[in-house]
């Protein structure tokens, strides 16, 4: 390609590049605040039934005859019942109160059981922990517990919607607008949240603020890497998934000084204000201009930074990126679709392969990241280790993606994670260190796995419907991180559940990753044939002439002819989402 002739020319990371890279990368660490930032705005939290005789801001702590005489047992919770009451109170009621009843401390009806116990409808919460929360705030607790599970699955669908309509947006109308367009509305939106009255106007907000964070760390994603060499973009987006990481980690230093939902939600939003003095230091994407037709532009952006890395580019050079943007190629790509994914039995047993796999790893990631209030022990402690070990993740990749191979990170990790969290189901209860060790080493695994699944599947998909195959794999990795919430719910039911589902789903995920080929130092797939035949084996059934003779009866003569390689789109989070990340 012309385009990475002169990046080749001008440095592949230069001392411009860098100074782009890091400032880009930059606001991963706001998008992380945001896509963690659930963990603490509305936690699981421990409570307990509002007696008759008692004010709304009651202590958590009562004495231990009432307690014993006013809350039953219940196995599941391991305690008192933090949802029913007795009846009849007798006995346990205050000097000087009044008796107990059928009736909550507001009049509002409760229902009541054969047994003598009602289901309670206003609570008090230990705010030991957590002063403020939504959970607290609007009662998430009992029967309206999966309301939690629900306000964190469409933020993700947010950021599904995100990378769709951002996406498509900074295609048509440039990078460097729709960054700032969505850094504006995450602004808004972020402090919206920490306004919103009641659960409805909240979730809806954060579902808007999960939009952005597809369209600022995305799109700045796609400008870094633009102007990034082909033999560093491994690196560069590994890389740029520590500054995520980062944010992860700082979201639970902002969270333990700050108790208050609604102020922790304001703080970890204001740092975006910085990021809209990018106007004046942040240019337009080179590759962009040239496929929009804006040569000067970019050629003049081009000698800008090659100036700036103490290199020279001639003239000439220059004048052969008007030949990146053939129209034939254009034609081809704009020609391919989701079907032709279909098309052949190979790339359809790939394509399906990695559908899963993708889901796999976002809704394992994500359920791990926003499990920690089900694992026992301190969640700041928890949910900072969490973070911490994508360090030595990604560390892991930038090491060995380029010597071991990508099918065996793939398979390798996955199968780590899964074995590491199926595990838990057989830590005795009297040890629940081990769960928590088990849970971090299937989040380092999973990490690993989700940050090298990105590398392995634009490898894997031929040239003519690579974006197309990206596309459709980051949708079903969304999918995962909309469903992850309620896997995470069934804790509810039995707590180490949603451990062992994403651990049997990775354990599934890594094995049947072996079907799929190595693609480390392998010539990568052109067309919809070369995909068909890239992988098959010498001994399968049919002979290689006989395949093409199939592979002729199809209709994809529109999509054999191409001479170079489209950019790909990266998904969010980096290489997850990503994450995805996102």
């Amino acid at each position: 390609m012309a385009y990475d002739d002169v990046i080749l020319r001008m440095g592949e990371f230069g001392r411009y590049q860098r100074r782009i890279y890091v400032l880009l990368c930059l606001p991963a660490i706001i998008c992380a605040f945001h896509k963690m930032g659930g963990v603490f705005l509305g936690p699981k939290m421990t409570t307990r039934c509002l007696l008759p005789w008692e004010e709304s801001n009651a202590s958590f702590i009562i004495d231990p005859v009432i307690m014993n005489g006013s809350y039953p047992l219940d196995d599941k919770q391991q305690g008192r019942s933090q949802c029913t009451r007795r009846v009849n109170l007798t006995g346990y009621v205050p000097e000087g109160a009044e008796g107990g009843g059928n009736t909550g401390s507001s009049g509002d009806p409760t229902r009541t059981s054969s047994d003598g116990l009602m289901t309670c409808r206003e609570f008090v919460f230990d705010t030991s922990i957590y002063k403020s929360t939504t959970t607290s705030e609007w009662n998430l607790v009992c029967d309206k517990a999966w309301l939690r599970a629900v306000g964190d699955s469409l933020f993700m669908v947010g950021v599904m919607l995100g990378s769709i309509i951002f996406g498509g947006l900074s295609d048509k109308f440039g990078r460097r607008p729709i960054f700032f367009l969505s850094l504006v509305i995450q602004l808004v939106g972020g402090l919206l949240v920490a306004v919103a009255p009641e659960y409805i106007s909240y979730v809806i907000f954060r579902l808007i603020v999960g939009s952005t964070t597809s369209g600022v760390f995305l799109v700045a994603y796609v400008i870094a890497l633009e102007m990034v060499g082909p033999k560093k973009r491994s690196v560069a987006g590994v890389g740029c998934q520590l500054f995520f990481t980062l944010g992860y980690i700082l979201t639970a230093a902002f969270a333990y000084y700050i108790r208050d939902w609604r102020y922790l939600q304001i703080a970890i939003t204001l740092p975006s204000f910085a990021f809209l003095v990018y106007w004046w230091f942040i240019p337009e994407s080179a590759r962009w201009l040239l496929t929009k037709g804006k040569d000067e532009e970019a050629k003049e952006l081009l000698q800008r930074a090659a100036k700036e890395n103490g290199i020279e580019i001639p003239r000439d050079t220059l004048d052969c990126l008007l030949h990146e943007s053939n129209g034939d190629n254009v034609l081809v790509n704009s020609q391919a679709s989701l079907f032709d994914l279909f098309r052949t039995p190979n790339l359809r047993r790939k394509s399906l392969l990695l559908f899963f796999n993708w889901l796999v790893n976002s809704g394992t990631y994500y359920g791990l990241s926003w499990n920690v209030n089900n694992l026992g022990g301190n969640d700041y402690v928890n949910f900072v280790i969490l973070g911490a070990v994508e360090v030595p993740a990604y560390l892991f990749l930038i090491f060995v993606l380029e010597r071991w191979g990508r099918k065996s990170i793939l398979c390798g990790c996955m199968v780590v994670s899964g074995l590491a969290l199926v595990g838990t189901i057989f830590v005795p209860e009297e040890y629940p260190w081990m769960i928590v060790v088990l849970a971090m080493i299937g989040k380092l695994a999973i990490t690993s796995s989700y940050g090298g699944i990105y590398v392995f599947t634009a490898e894997q998909f031929p040239t003519v419907v690579r974006n197309v195959g990206l596309g459709a794999c980051s949708t079903f990795a969304r999918i995962g991180g909309v469903i992850a919430p309620y896997v995470n719910y069934l804790a509810e039911i039995w707590k180490p559940l949603p451990l062992v589902i994403f651990g049997a789903c990775a354990l599934a995920g890594g094995l049947i990753s072996l079907m799929l080929p190595e693609t480390l130092n392998k010539k990568l797939p052109e067309t919809i044939e070369d995909g068909e035949l890239f992988g098959l084996k010498d001994k399968t059934s049919k002979s290689k002439k006989d395949k093409n003779r199939e592979l002729k009866q199809l209709d994809v003569h529109h999509l054999n002819d191409t001479d170079s390689i489209k950019p790909l789109k990266p998904v969010e989070n980096g290489i997850h989402d990503s994450k995805q990340n996102g």
